[in-house]
């Protein structure tokens, strides 16, 4: 994709419930003390509303900073990973209904961590396609629990929180200008979230709680570390660099990057050593005391960055993510004023 020209970020929103200590969560036996410590985490948010019910507290406060009404939004998408609360339900129509009240098109958008990011490129190209189409609501929440999601255990290396974002586009302005985006994705790796495990009739018949150990032992053992290590950091890089390219700006330029909310080593792994991303110029401070967020670590990012008060008019933000399928998002945002 070539450098936009006319998306802007209006507004921004997170709701995240209260954080559990990882000491805490120790002493209840929710996880072992080397774990927690080897993860790097200091808490994580633990939530006892659903994801769209927190996704609709973020969605309030991100059209409230973008001044956006009924008549402002023609497309709501909401990203999420887990279960949403209700079956046979379509959440999206929920936090429209909630939050934005009006009559545009709703859609779920489901590419598991790279849900938000993903929803963000479609949102910009529904803008893109039609002059007449003025704004986006993009969404995020999920609640992971039991039975279903052992927050510390699920997923090696990465403990889940529990929280909403959300991020308004705009066609007539805001803080920030979206100069660039890029998905690069790699199906041969969806085999990471499935393994061998046979196709189910309903959820959680295969595996409860769900875990993904077996399943990358396996790949592994089918591609080789190698060349699975080679794949996933070989994504991230190409999506990076076409996005930096397509907005005219060195990485060396950056002022900020919005990373995942992943335990410290994947972070090193992934992002911060073959990226050579400063985890002093990142989210991840913010994101480690938080959790991973499913599909939300980008919105909450660059919220914590609005609420901090650090963006300037003139600074560069990167917003760099990854997930499951395997599919790699990033976004190059302009700061335009000082939100």
């Amino acid at each position: 994709m070539v450098e936009l020209e006319d998306i802007y970020v209006a507004g921004v929103g997170m709701y995240l419930p209260q954080a559990m200590p990882a000491a805490e969560a120790v002493e209840r036996g929710l996880v072992d003390e080397r774990t927690a410590q080897r993860t790097g985490m200091k808490s994580v948010c633990v939530s006892t509303e659903s994801g769209p019910e927190m996704a609709v507290r973020a969605a309030r406060q991100a059209l409230g900073q973008a001044g956006a009404g009924p008549d402002d939004i023609d497309l709501v998408l909401h990203a999420c990973t887990y279960f949403q609360g209700h079956d046979l339900w379509a959440p999206a129509s929920y936090v429209q209904r909630e939050s934005v009240g009006n009559a545009c098109m709703s859609l779920v958008v489901d590419q598991l961590s790279n849900g938000g990011m993903a929803a963000m490129e479609l949102a910009v190209a529904y803008l893109e396609a039609d002059a007449t189409r003025r704004g986006a609501l993009l969404t995020t929440g999920d609640r992971f629990c039991l039975p279903g999601m052992d927050r510390w255990r699920t997923d090696p290396g990465t403990v889940l929180g529990d929280g909403g974002t959300a991020l308004v586009l705009s066609r007539s302005g805001g803080f920030a200008r979206v100069t660039s985006m890029v998905t690069v994705s790699d199906p041969s790796l969806e085999k990471m979230g499935r393994g061998v495990d046979a196709f189910a009739a309903a959820p959680l018949q295969a595996r409860a709680p769900i875990t993904l150990d077996d399943h990358r032992a396996r790949l592994i053992s089918e591609l080789g570390m190698s060349e699975l290590i080679d794949r996933l950091l070989t994504g991230q890089r190409a999506a990076l660099d076409q996005a930096l390219d397509d907005a005219n700006i060195k990485a060396n330029d950056i002022d900020w990057f919005v990373v995942p909310h992943l335990g410290h080593p994947k972070m090193a792994f992934q992002f911060f050593t073959p990226l050579e991303i400063d985890p002093a110029l990142s989210t991840w401070p913010f994101g480690s005391g938080v959790g991973h967020l499913g599909a939300g670590d980008q919105f909450a990012g660059l919220a914590h960055l609005v609420r901090s008060g650090v963006l300037a008019p003139g600074q560069s933000v990167v917003l760099v993510s990854a997930g499951g399928g395997f599919a790699w998002t990033v976004a190059v945002l302009e700061i335009l004023t000082a939100p």
